[in-house]
Protein backbone atom coordinates (compact mmCIF):
# COMPACT_ATOMS: atom_id res chain seq x y z
CA UNK A 1 0.00 0.00 0.00
CA UNK A 2 2.82 2.46 0.89
CA UNK A 3 4.44 1.80 -2.45
CA UNK A 4 1.16 2.40 -4.27
CA UNK A 5 0.57 5.69 -2.44
CA UNK A 6 4.11 6.89 -3.11
CA UNK A 7 3.58 6.37 -6.79
CA UNK A 8 0.58 8.68 -6.79
CA UNK A 9 3.27 11.35 -7.32
CA UNK A 10 5.41 9.64 -9.93
CA UNK A 11 7.12 10.60 -13.20
CA UNK A 12 3.82 10.75 -15.07
CA UNK A 13 2.36 13.05 -12.41
CA UNK A 14 5.33 15.42 -12.72
CA UNK A 15 4.84 15.66 -16.48
CA UNK A 16 1.09 16.24 -16.03
CA UNK A 17 1.70 18.95 -13.44
CA UNK A 18 4.20 20.70 -15.67
CA UNK A 19 1.80 20.57 -18.62
CA UNK A 20 -1.08 22.02 -16.60
CA UNK A 21 0.98 25.01 -15.49
CA UNK A 22 2.33 25.50 -18.99
CA UNK A 23 -1.26 25.71 -20.24
CA UNK A 24 -2.08 28.71 -18.05
CA UNK A 25 1.35 30.40 -17.97
CA UNK A 26 3.27 30.19 -21.25
CA UNK A 27 6.47 31.60 -19.65
CA UNK A 28 6.79 28.49 -17.48
CA UNK A 29 10.09 26.65 -18.07
CA UNK A 30 8.29 23.32 -18.16
CA UNK A 31 11.25 21.24 -19.36
CA UNK A 32 13.55 22.64 -16.69
CA UNK A 33 10.91 22.09 -14.01
CA UNK A 34 10.42 18.46 -15.01
CA UNK A 35 14.17 17.86 -15.02
CA UNK A 36 14.54 19.41 -11.55
CA UNK A 37 11.51 17.62 -10.14
CA UNK A 38 12.66 14.21 -11.34
CA UNK A 39 16.19 14.67 -10.02
CA UNK A 40 15.40 13.32 -6.52
CA UNK A 41 11.82 12.12 -6.77
CA UNK A 42 12.58 8.39 -6.64
CA UNK A 43 14.49 8.80 -3.38
CA UNK A 44 11.51 10.23 -1.51
CA UNK A 45 8.39 8.89 0.18
CA UNK A 46 4.93 10.24 -0.58
CA UNK A 47 4.70 13.28 1.70
CA UNK A 48 8.29 14.28 0.98
CA UNK A 49 7.53 14.09 -2.75
CA UNK A 50 4.71 16.62 -2.41
CA UNK A 51 7.02 18.97 -0.52
CA UNK A 52 9.84 18.52 -3.04
CA UNK A 53 7.55 19.20 -6.01
CA UNK A 54 6.30 22.38 -4.33
CA UNK A 55 9.87 23.56 -3.82
CA UNK A 56 10.72 22.67 -7.41
CA UNK A 57 7.76 24.72 -8.62
CA UNK A 58 8.99 27.68 -6.59
CA UNK A 59 12.22 27.80 -8.63
CA UNK A 60 10.33 28.40 -11.87
CA UNK A 61 7.27 30.40 -10.77
CA UNK A 62 7.21 34.22 -10.31
CA UNK A 63 8.99 35.48 -7.19
CA UNK A 64 5.86 37.30 -6.07
CA UNK A 65 3.73 34.82 -4.10
CA UNK A 66 0.43 36.40 -5.10
CA UNK A 67 1.29 36.04 -8.78
CA UNK A 68 2.56 32.50 -8.31
CA UNK A 69 -0.48 31.26 -6.42
CA UNK A 70 -2.78 32.80 -9.04
CA UNK A 71 -1.06 30.63 -11.66
CA UNK A 72 -1.40 27.50 -9.53
CA UNK A 73 -5.07 28.17 -8.90
CA UNK A 74 -5.65 28.56 -12.63
CA UNK A 75 -3.92 25.23 -13.21
CA UNK A 76 -6.08 23.63 -10.52
CA UNK A 77 -9.18 24.42 -12.55
CA UNK A 78 -8.14 21.71 -15.00
CA UNK A 79 -7.99 19.22 -12.12
CA UNK A 80 -11.45 20.33 -11.07
CA UNK A 81 -12.82 19.67 -14.54
CA UNK A 82 -11.69 16.05 -14.23
CA UNK A 83 -14.16 15.76 -11.33
CA UNK A 84 -11.80 14.25 -8.82
CA UNK A 85 -12.67 14.71 -5.16
CA UNK A 86 -11.28 14.38 -1.66
CA UNK A 87 -8.09 12.35 -1.41
CA UNK A 88 -8.27 11.00 -4.92
CA UNK A 89 -6.36 13.76 -6.68
CA UNK A 90 -2.84 13.68 -5.29
CA UNK A 91 -1.64 16.06 -8.00
CA UNK A 92 -3.17 18.94 -6.01
CA UNK A 93 -0.99 18.16 -2.99
CA UNK A 94 2.14 20.02 -4.24
CA UNK A 95 -0.04 23.06 -4.94
CA UNK A 96 -1.35 22.97 -1.37
CA UNK A 97 2.17 22.50 -0.01
CA UNK A 98 3.20 25.56 -1.99
CA UNK A 99 0.70 27.61 0.02
CA UNK A 100 2.13 26.30 3.30
CA UNK A 101 5.74 26.87 2.30
CA UNK A 102 5.52 30.30 0.73
CA UNK A 103 2.21 31.88 1.74
CA UNK A 104 2.61 32.15 5.48
CA UNK A 105 2.79 35.96 5.40
CA UNK A 106 -0.13 36.36 2.97
CA UNK A 107 -2.94 35.09 5.17
CA UNK A 108 -6.04 36.15 3.25
CA UNK A 109 -4.63 35.08 -0.11
CA UNK A 110 -3.49 31.76 1.35
CA UNK A 111 -6.76 31.07 3.14
CA UNK A 112 -8.65 31.70 -0.09
CA UNK A 113 -6.27 29.40 -1.94
CA UNK A 114 -6.67 26.58 0.59
CA UNK A 115 -10.43 27.00 0.49
CA UNK A 116 -10.32 26.51 -3.26
CA UNK A 117 -7.77 23.68 -3.30
CA UNK A 118 -8.81 21.51 -0.37
CA UNK A 119 -11.88 20.00 -2.12
CA UNK A 120 -9.41 18.60 -4.67
CA UNK A 121 -7.24 16.97 -2.04
CA UNK A 122 -6.92 18.17 1.57
CA UNK A 123 -5.33 21.18 3.23
CA UNK A 124 -5.09 19.53 6.64
CA UNK A 125 -1.29 19.46 6.64
CA UNK A 126 -0.84 22.94 5.19
CA UNK A 127 -3.18 24.74 7.60
CA UNK A 128 -1.09 23.62 10.57
CA UNK A 129 1.79 25.85 9.47
CA UNK A 130 -0.61 28.79 9.73
CA UNK A 131 -1.88 27.67 13.14
CA UNK A 132 1.70 27.57 14.39
CA UNK A 133 2.65 30.96 12.94
CA UNK A 134 -0.62 32.93 13.21
CA UNK A 135 -2.91 31.06 15.58
CA UNK A 136 -5.59 33.68 16.28
CA UNK A 137 -6.18 34.65 12.65
CA UNK A 138 -6.11 31.03 11.47
CA UNK A 139 -8.38 29.86 14.27
CA UNK A 140 -11.00 32.47 13.39
CA UNK A 141 -10.84 31.34 9.77
CA UNK A 142 -11.33 27.71 10.80
CA UNK A 143 -14.39 28.66 12.84
CA UNK A 144 -15.84 30.14 9.65
CA UNK A 145 -14.88 27.08 7.63
CA UNK A 146 -16.76 24.91 10.12
CA UNK A 147 -19.96 26.47 8.76
CA UNK A 148 -19.03 26.28 5.06
CA UNK A 149 -21.44 24.65 2.61
CA UNK A 150 -18.71 22.39 1.20
CA UNK A 151 -18.06 19.24 3.25
CA UNK A 152 -14.37 19.19 2.34
CA UNK A 153 -13.87 22.66 3.78
CA UNK A 154 -15.88 21.86 6.90
CA UNK A 155 -13.71 18.79 7.38
CA UNK A 156 -10.58 20.94 7.04
CA UNK A 157 -11.70 22.90 10.11
CA UNK A 158 -11.73 19.73 12.20
CA UNK A 159 -8.95 17.67 10.64
CA UNK A 160 -6.51 20.57 10.45
CA UNK A 161 -6.74 21.29 14.17
CA UNK A 162 -6.38 17.67 15.35
CA UNK A 163 -3.64 17.75 18.00
CA UNK A 164 -2.19 14.38 16.97
CA UNK A 165 -2.77 14.39 13.21
CA UNK A 166 -0.60 11.67 11.59
CA UNK A 167 2.10 12.78 9.13
CA UNK A 168 1.86 16.33 10.45
CA UNK A 169 3.57 18.64 12.97
CA UNK A 170 2.10 18.09 16.44
CA UNK A 171 0.14 21.02 17.88
CA UNK A 172 1.72 20.78 21.32
CA UNK A 173 -0.12 23.78 22.77
CA UNK A 174 -3.43 22.20 21.82
CA UNK A 175 -2.31 18.85 23.19
CA UNK A 176 -1.67 20.60 26.50
CA UNK A 177 -4.92 22.58 26.38
CA UNK A 178 -7.45 21.48 23.75
CA UNK A 179 -10.09 24.01 24.89
CA UNK A 180 -10.00 25.98 21.58
CA UNK A 181 -10.78 22.85 19.59
CA UNK A 182 -14.20 22.25 21.14
CA UNK A 183 -16.07 25.24 19.59
CA UNK A 184 -15.13 23.87 16.15
CA UNK A 185 -16.21 20.34 17.04
CA UNK A 186 -19.40 21.71 18.57
CA UNK A 187 -20.36 23.13 15.18
CA UNK A 188 -19.58 19.87 13.39
CA UNK A 189 -20.59 17.11 15.80
CA UNK A 190 -23.94 16.45 14.10
CA UNK A 191 -22.82 17.14 10.54
CA UNK A 192 -24.82 15.33 7.87
CA UNK A 193 -21.58 14.31 6.11
CA UNK A 194 -19.96 11.10 7.35
CA UNK A 195 -16.68 12.44 5.93
CA UNK A 196 -16.88 15.35 8.38
CA UNK A 197 -18.17 13.32 11.32
CA UNK A 198 -15.32 10.83 10.97
CA UNK A 199 -12.86 13.72 11.32
CA UNK A 200 -14.67 14.99 14.42
CA UNK A 201 -14.49 11.51 15.95
CA UNK A 202 -10.79 11.22 15.16
CA UNK A 203 -10.22 14.62 16.73
CA UNK A 204 -12.02 13.54 19.90
CA UNK A 205 -10.01 10.33 19.93
CA UNK A 206 -6.80 12.40 19.73
CA UNK A 207 -7.85 14.57 22.65
CA UNK A 208 -8.86 11.55 24.73
CA UNK A 209 -5.27 10.31 24.77
CA UNK A 210 -4.18 13.37 26.77
CA UNK A 211 -7.42 14.52 28.46
CA UNK A 212 -9.71 11.50 28.95
CA UNK A 213 -11.91 13.08 31.62
CA UNK A 214 -12.49 16.23 29.57
CA UNK A 215 -13.63 14.10 26.63
CA UNK A 216 -15.93 11.99 28.82
CA UNK A 217 -17.49 15.10 30.38
CA UNK A 218 -18.17 16.80 27.04
CA UNK A 219 -19.48 13.64 25.38
CA UNK A 220 -21.79 13.17 28.38
CA UNK A 221 -23.22 16.63 27.71
CA UNK A 222 -23.65 15.86 24.02
CA UNK A 223 -25.34 12.57 24.87
CA UNK A 224 -28.20 14.28 26.69
CA UNK A 225 -29.73 15.53 23.46
CA UNK A 226 -27.91 13.39 20.95
CA UNK A 227 -29.04 12.68 17.43
CA UNK A 228 -28.08 9.56 15.52
CA UNK A 229 -25.17 11.45 13.95
CA UNK A 230 -23.88 12.71 17.29
CA UNK A 231 -24.15 9.24 18.82
CA UNK A 232 -22.03 7.94 15.95
CA UNK A 233 -19.36 10.58 16.67
CA UNK A 234 -19.36 9.79 20.39
CA UNK A 235 -19.08 6.06 19.79
CA UNK A 236 -16.14 6.35 17.39
CA UNK A 237 -14.48 9.20 19.27
CA UNK A 238 -14.28 7.15 22.48
CA UNK A 239 -12.74 4.06 20.89
CA UNK A 240 -9.31 4.47 22.50
CA UNK A 241 -10.84 4.92 25.94
CA UNK A 242 -12.88 1.76 25.34
CA UNK A 243 -9.71 -0.15 24.51
CA UNK A 244 -8.03 1.26 27.60
CA UNK A 245 -10.88 -0.04 29.75
CA UNK A 246 -11.91 3.33 31.13
CA UNK A 247 -14.86 2.42 33.35
CA UNK A 248 -16.75 5.70 32.78
CA UNK A 249 -16.93 5.16 29.02
CA UNK A 250 -19.05 2.02 28.91
CA UNK A 251 -22.32 3.33 30.40
CA UNK A 252 -21.93 6.44 28.21
CA UNK A 253 -22.02 4.13 25.19
CA UNK A 254 -25.00 2.18 26.47
CA UNK A 255 -23.13 -0.75 27.99
CA UNK A 256 -23.74 -2.08 31.49
CA UNK A 257 -22.33 -0.03 34.36
CA UNK A 258 -21.10 -3.17 36.12
CA UNK A 259 -20.39 -6.68 34.91
CA UNK A 260 -21.45 -9.78 36.80
CA UNK A 261 -20.22 -13.13 35.43
CA UNK A 262 -18.89 -16.43 36.65
CA UNK A 263 -16.78 -19.32 35.37
CA UNK A 264 -14.74 -17.30 32.85
CA UNK A 265 -12.31 -19.53 30.96
CA UNK A 266 -9.89 -18.89 28.10
CA UNK A 267 -8.25 -21.76 26.24
CA UNK A 268 -5.74 -21.42 23.39
CA UNK A 269 -5.39 -23.86 20.51
CA UNK A 270 -1.59 -23.91 20.86
CA UNK A 271 0.80 -23.76 23.76
CA UNK A 272 3.65 -23.32 21.25
CA UNK A 273 3.02 -21.43 18.02
CA UNK A 274 5.21 -20.88 14.99
CA UNK A 275 5.18 -17.36 13.55
CA UNK A 276 2.75 -17.40 10.62
CA UNK A 277 0.38 -19.90 12.22
CA UNK A 278 -3.11 -19.09 13.52
CA UNK A 279 -3.99 -19.08 17.20
CA UNK A 280 -7.59 -19.91 18.10
CA UNK A 281 -9.02 -18.38 21.25
CA UNK A 282 -11.81 -20.37 22.92
CA UNK A 283 -13.60 -18.23 25.53
CA UNK A 284 -16.46 -19.22 27.85
CA UNK A 285 -18.43 -17.66 30.69
CA UNK A 286 -21.80 -17.66 32.41
CA UNK A 287 -23.75 -14.42 32.86
CA UNK A 288 -25.25 -13.84 36.29
CA UNK A 289 -27.46 -10.97 35.12
CA UNK A 290 -28.91 -9.41 31.99
CA UNK A 291 -26.16 -7.17 30.67
CA UNK A 292 -24.69 -5.54 27.56
CA UNK A 293 -20.91 -5.88 27.38
CA UNK A 294 -17.86 -5.33 25.16
CA UNK A 295 -15.68 -8.39 24.65
CA UNK A 296 -12.16 -7.68 23.40
CA UNK A 297 -8.84 -9.43 23.74
CA UNK A 298 -5.36 -8.12 24.43
CA UNK A 299 -2.06 -9.68 23.43
CA UNK A 300 1.00 -8.81 25.49
CA UNK A 301 4.01 -9.14 23.21
CA UNK A 302 7.55 -10.06 24.14
CA UNK A 303 10.24 -7.52 23.32
CA UNK A 304 13.85 -7.99 22.24
CA UNK A 305 14.95 -8.45 25.86
CA UNK A 306 12.50 -11.29 26.42
CA UNK A 307 10.12 -9.26 28.59
CA UNK A 308 6.53 -8.27 27.86
CA UNK A 309 6.99 -4.64 26.88
CA UNK A 310 4.22 -4.14 24.33
CA UNK A 311 0.51 -4.84 24.19
CA UNK A 312 -2.35 -4.33 21.78
CA UNK A 313 -6.09 -4.61 22.21
CA UNK A 314 -8.07 -6.26 19.40
CA UNK A 315 -11.82 -5.87 18.91
CA UNK A 316 -13.99 -8.94 19.29
CA UNK A 317 -17.72 -8.36 19.76
CA UNK A 318 -20.42 -6.41 21.59
CA UNK A 319 -22.75 -8.90 23.28
CA UNK A 320 -26.16 -8.80 24.99
CA UNK A 321 -26.36 -11.52 27.65
CA UNK A 322 -29.44 -12.82 29.44
CA UNK A 323 -29.42 -13.80 33.09
CA UNK A 324 -27.99 -17.30 33.41
CA UNK A 325 -26.87 -17.42 29.76
CA UNK A 326 -23.83 -19.55 28.97
CA UNK A 327 -21.55 -18.00 26.36
CA UNK A 328 -18.94 -19.76 24.25
CA UNK A 329 -17.04 -17.93 21.50
CA UNK A 330 -14.01 -18.59 19.35
CA UNK A 331 -11.66 -16.16 17.66
CA UNK A 332 -8.94 -16.91 15.13
CA UNK A 333 -5.83 -14.71 15.29
CA UNK A 334 -2.88 -15.17 12.93
CA UNK A 335 0.53 -13.94 13.99
CA UNK A 336 2.39 -13.12 10.80
CA UNK A 337 5.10 -10.77 9.67
CA UNK A 338 3.85 -7.22 9.09
CA UNK A 339 5.69 -3.96 8.57
CA UNK A 340 4.22 -2.27 11.65
CA UNK A 341 5.16 -4.92 14.24
CA UNK A 342 8.30 -6.93 14.93
CA UNK A 343 7.87 -10.26 16.69
CA UNK A 344 10.31 -11.87 19.09
CA UNK A 345 10.36 -15.46 20.39
CA UNK A 346 9.17 -16.11 23.91
CA UNK A 347 6.13 -16.38 26.14
CA UNK A 348 3.21 -14.17 25.08
CA UNK A 349 0.02 -13.58 27.07
CA UNK A 350 -3.57 -13.34 25.81
CA UNK A 351 -6.16 -11.64 28.00
CA UNK A 352 -9.93 -11.56 27.52
CA UNK A 353 -11.39 -8.17 28.40
CA UNK A 354 -14.98 -7.55 29.41
CA UNK A 355 -15.78 -3.84 29.46
CA UNK A 356 -12.05 -3.25 29.49
CA UNK A 357 -11.32 -5.46 32.51
CA UNK A 358 -9.24 -8.64 32.26
CA UNK A 359 -11.37 -11.61 33.33
CA UNK A 360 -9.34 -14.51 31.89
CA UNK A 361 -5.85 -15.07 30.54
CA UNK A 362 -3.68 -17.73 28.97
CA UNK A 363 -0.19 -17.85 27.48
CA UNK A 364 1.65 -19.41 24.56
CA UNK A 365 5.23 -19.57 23.39
CA UNK A 366 5.98 -17.97 20.02
CA UNK A 367 8.64 -19.69 17.93
CA UNK A 368 10.51 -18.22 14.97
CA UNK A 369 10.66 -20.22 11.69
Amino acid sequence: MAEQLKNKLNTAAVHELGSLIDLVWPDFAVTDFIETALLKLDELELKARADYLARSLHVYLPDDYVDAIAILLQASEYLREEQFSGWEHYLAWPLIDYVALYGIDHLHVSFAALEKLTPLFTGEFAIRFFLLAHFEETYLQMLQWAEHENEHIRRLASEGIRPRLPWAPQLTDLRDDPTPIWPILEKLKGDHSLYVRRSVANNINDISKDHPQMVIDICSEWKQAASQNINWVIRHGLRSLVKQGNADVYPLLGFSQSVDIEQPLLRLSHSRLLLGQALVLDFRLRSKQAQYVVLDYRIRFVGAAGKMTREKVFKWKNIRLAEGEYLQMQKRHTLQKISTRKYYPGIHEVECLLNGQCIARASFELLMP
